[in-house]
C-alpha cells in the first residue's frame, strides 16, 4: 500500500535540481561580482569576469561542435585559464581531462586517444611534449593554444587557434544549462600508469559539488578565503578546490611554479589563508634563503597528503606561522576524503602521544559515507584494536564512477559493494584509521611482514634525513630485506652504519633496514616518492 508520503509529492523543477558546482561560480559572480577571483601575476579579474570568461569558453567550445560527453583535455599549469575550464568545458556539458605536465609523450598521448579528446588546449611552455605526443596520437583533437603573458620561456604555436582568440569567438552570456543528470561526467583523470597503461578514472557533478562543499567545511574556511596555488590543478582537479573557493567568493592565487621566492611574496603581499601541497612544499617553504623569506602576519592553513610529516617538520611549520593539517585519499575519491581531525583535548597530551596520534591518517569527510578497514577476503571489519591489518575502503557520494571503458577493473575496485583502496591499515577504538602500507609494498623477510611506513617513521625522526622511502631488495636467505633510500638535508654527512644504528634504536632488529643508499629520491610531479623506480634500483643493487 503506497504511502501518504509517496503520493502526490514527486520530484520537480521547483523541488529538484541536479548536484553541480557549476552553479558555485554563478551565485559569486551575482552576490560578489566585483571581488578579485583571480591573482596572476600583474593581472586581477573579477567575479563578473571570471563568470562572462567561462561561458566564453563554453560557447565556443559549442560554437566548435563539442557537447555533452565529449572530452576536452587541458595542458596547463596552475593559471587563470586553468580555472576557466573547470567552468567552461562542463559548462556545454563536456568532460574535463586535465593532463599531468610532468608526463612523458607516450603517456599524454595515451590520455588523448583513450579519452577521445575532441579539443586540447596547451600552454606554449609545453609545446615540444604536446608535439610528439600529438606525433603518436591516432586521432588529432583540435588544438587551442594557451599564451601566458606570465611566462616568456621558450615554446611553439601549434594550435589552430590562440586562447585568447578562441574566447573572442564566444558568448559571454552564454546560456549554459545545468546537467540533465547530476550523475553526468564532470572530469576524467588519469592514475599515474606505474604498471602497465593508466587508468581513467571518472567523476560526477555529484561527486564534485560534494566534495568541494566538503573542502570547505573539513579545512574550515571562513569567508572570502585566499588560496595559493601550490597544488597542480591536474592533479583530481585541485582536489576539487577550482569549485571550492567560488562557493565562498575567495580569491585564487595563481603560480605557474612553485618557488620558495614566490611562495612568500604571495603569503606577504596578498594575505593567502590556505594553501595544499605535498611534503616538498612544506620542505621548499622551510629551508629556503634568508633572502627569499617574507614576514607575513596571518595563521595559514596549510593541508598536505602522502606520508604523516615527521614531527620536527610539523614544529618547523608551527613555527613559521602555518598549521599543517594531514588529508589523506586517492584519485579514485576525488583526491583527499579523510582528514587527522585532531581533538583540542589532545593538546594537553605529552609531544610523543601527540606525534602519534598527527601520524594517523584520519577520519572520514563529512562527504564520504563510509570509511573501514576491512578484511580483503571476507568483507568484515577488523578488530579496531590499531593492531590488526586489513584494507582500507570506502563508499559514498565521492567515489568515481568507475574506470573509463575499463569494466573488469571498476568491478574489482567495487567488489562487495565497498571501493577497494589497495592500502593496507589499522583501526582505532575511536574509528580513526592509520596506513601501514600499500598491500604491494610489505617487505616479507624471513616470513615476516615489515611495514616499509614504520620504517620511514624511524628514518624520518633522523634529525639529517630530509626524505626516505624504503623498499624491498631480494635476498637469497630472507627473501626479500629492507632497501632505504635516503635524500640528507643539505650539507648533512651521516654514514650508513649509523642510519642502520639509528633505526635499531626505534625498531625490531629484523625491520632495520639491511642496505641504505644516499641519494635523491625520485618523486612524481605532485610530490609522490615512486616506489616502483626505487624497486627496480634496489634489486639492481
Amino acid at each position: 500500500m503506497a504511502s501518504a508520503y509517496d503520493t502526490d509529492l514527486d520530484r520537480n523543477p521547483a523541488n529538484f535540481q541536479p548536484l553541480t558546482p557549476l552553479t558555485f561560480l554563478e551565485r559569486a559572480a551575482s552576490v560578489f561580482p566585483e571581488r578579485t577571483a583571480i591573482i596572476h601575476g600583474t593581472l586581477r579579474r573579477s567575479y563578473a569576469e571570471f563568470y562572462a570568461r567561462s561561458r566564453r569558453l563554453a560557447s565556443a567550445l559549442a560554437r566548435h561542435g563539442v557537447s555533452k560527453n565529449d572530452t576536452v583535455a587541458a595542458m596547463l599549469p596552475n593559471t587563470p585559464a586553468m580555472l576557466e575550464c573547470h567552468y567552461g568545458v562542463p559548462m556545454c556539458g563536456a568532460v574535463l581531462n586535465t593532463l599531468n605536465t610532468r608526463l612523458d609523450a607516450a603517456i599524454i598521448a595515451f590520455s588523448l586517444d583513450h579519452g577521445e579528446a575532441k579539443v586540447l588546449i596547451a600552454d606554449r611552455e609545453f609545446s615540444r611534449i604536446v608535439k610528439e605526443a600529438l606525433s603518436l596520437c591516432k586521432s588529432k583533437p583540435l588544438v587551442i593554444d594557451y599564451d601566458d603573458p606570465v611566462y616568456d620561456g621558450p615554446g611553439e604555436s601549434l594550435g589552430s587557434f590562440e586562447y585568447e582568440a578562441f574566447l573572442a569567438g564566444g558568448d559571454p552570456g552564454y546560456a549554459w544549462t545545468m546537467p540533465a543528470d547530476e550523475w553526468d561526467a564532470i572530469a576524467l583523470n588519469y592514475t599515474s600508469g606505474t604498471t602497465g597503461d593508466p587508468k581513467g578514472v571518472v567523476y560526477h557533478h555529484r561527486g564534485a559539488s560534494l566534495l568541494a562543499t566538503s573542502n570547505v567545511v573539513t579545512c574550515g574556511m571562513g569567508r572570502h578565503p585566499v588560496y595559493l596555488w601550490t597544488l597542480p590543478m591536474f592533479h583530481c582537479n585541485g582536489w576539487c578546490f577550482p569549485w571550492s573557493i567560488s562557493i565562498l567568493a575567495g580569491t585564487h592565487v595563481c603560480l605557474r611554479q612553485v618557488r620558495a621566492k614566490a611562495m612568500y611574496e604571495a603569503l606577504a603581499e596578498h594575505g593567502v589563508t590556505h594553501l595544499c601541497g605535498a611534503p616538498i612544499v612544506m620542505s621548499t617553504l622551510l629551508n629556503a634563503a634568508p633572502e627569499e623569506k617574507r614576514a607575513f602576519g596571518q595563521k595559514v592553513s596549510f593541508f598536505t597528503a602522502a606520508a604523516p610529516p615527521p614531527e620536527a617538520v610539523l614544529a618547523a611549520m608551527q613555527e613559521a606561522g602555518f598549521e599543517v593539517t594531514h588529508l589523506y585519499g586517492l584519485t579514485e575519491i576525488y583526491g583527499p576524503a579523510v582528514v587527522n581531525e585532531w581533538n583540542r583535548d589532545w593538546d594537553a597530551l605529552p609531544a610523543a602521544e601527540q606525534a602519534a596520534l598527527k601520524a594517523r591518517q584520519g577520519v572520514r569527510y563529512p562527504a564520504l559515507e563510509g570509511l573501514d578497514v576491512l578484511d580483503p577476503e571476507t568483507l568484515e571489519p577488523v578488530p579496531a584494536d590499531g593492531v590488526t591489518l586489513g584494507e582500507v575502503m570506502m563508499r559514498g557520494n565521492v567515489v568515481m564512477k568507475g574506470y573509463l571503458k575499463n569494466p573488469k577493473a571498476t568491478q574489482a575496485a567495487f567488489a562487495g559493494g565497498w571501493f577497494h583502496s589497495g592500502d593496507l591499515g589499522v583501526r582505532y577504538p575511536d574509528g580513526y584509521i592509520q596506513l601501514k602500507d600499500r598491500s604491494k609494498d610489505i617487505i616479507i623477510s624471513g616470513g615476516e611482514n615489515i611495514s616499509s611506513i614504520e620504517v620511514e617513521d624511524a628514518l624520518y625522526k633522523h634529525p639529517q634525513v630530509q626524505a626516505a622511502a624504503v623498499v624491498a631488495r631480494p635476498d637469497a636467505k630472507w627473501g626479500e630485506t629492507p632497501c632505504a633510500f635516503v635524500e640528507l638535508k643539505p650539507g648533512a654527512r651521516v654514514s650508513e652504519d649509523e642510519i642502520i644504528a639509528w633505526c635499531r634504536t626505534l625498531l625490531a632488529s629484523f625491520k632495520c633496514p639491511r642496505t641504505v643508499v644516499f641519494a635523491e629520491v625520485p618523486k612524481t610531479s605532485t610530490g609522490k616518492i615512486q616506489k616502483f623506480r626505487l624497486r627496480e634500483m634496489a634489486r639492481a643493487l
